[in-house]
């Protein structure tokens, strides 16, 4: 693995994040710890890392503030999260129903929630790839552990 293309650290502001439950929790902790194992990151102008990446909601935008290993700025840029409030919002209802089917529903039902739960995080995750292409460039488990993170951003 290039670690002069890949995030080395990420950094979510706590400021925009209300009280998590239990489960959402962990799906931040294991989408830091996946995406810190292994990550393609390379910004528009072959700018060489590793990286430090801050994550925050600002004015119904998703801030993206890339920075060197010492923190020094490199590239800050914004998407609007309207491009994701439908995928975000569907996530968020299939994952509630996931969570209640854990606690005693068949294995069949709880498979065909997760499988649903996976193609919705897909959706989001093919939008958040389409929309850092002017940006930065990722391969699809970086979008898709990076979509987790902006879920949790975006729990109020």
């Amino acid at each position: 693995m290039d670690e002069r293309r890949r995030i080395v650290n990420v950094f979510l502001d706590e400021k925009s994040v209300g009280r998590r439950r239990p489960e959402i929790e962990h799906d931040r902790a294991v989408a830091i710890f996946d995406l810190l194992e292994e990550n393609f990151f390379v910004p528009a102008g072959e700018i060489l890392g590793p990286f430090n990446l801050h994550l925050s909601i600002e004015e119904n935008r998703l801030r993206f503030d890339v920075r060197d290993e010492a923190d020094g700025e490199l590239l800050d840029f914004n998407l609007p999260l309207s491009i994701f409030r439908t995928v975000i919002k569907d996530y968020f209802v299939i994952c509630e129903s996931y969570y209640e089917a854990i606690k005693n529903a068949s294995p069949s039902k709880i498979e065909a929630l997760d499988m649903g739960r996976r193609g919705v995080h897909n959706e989001g995750s093919e939008t958040l790839l389409e929309r850092l292409k002017e940006h930065v460039e990722v391969d699809f488990d970086t979008a898709r552990r990076i979509f987790t993170l902006i879920c949790v951003l975006h729990i109020r």
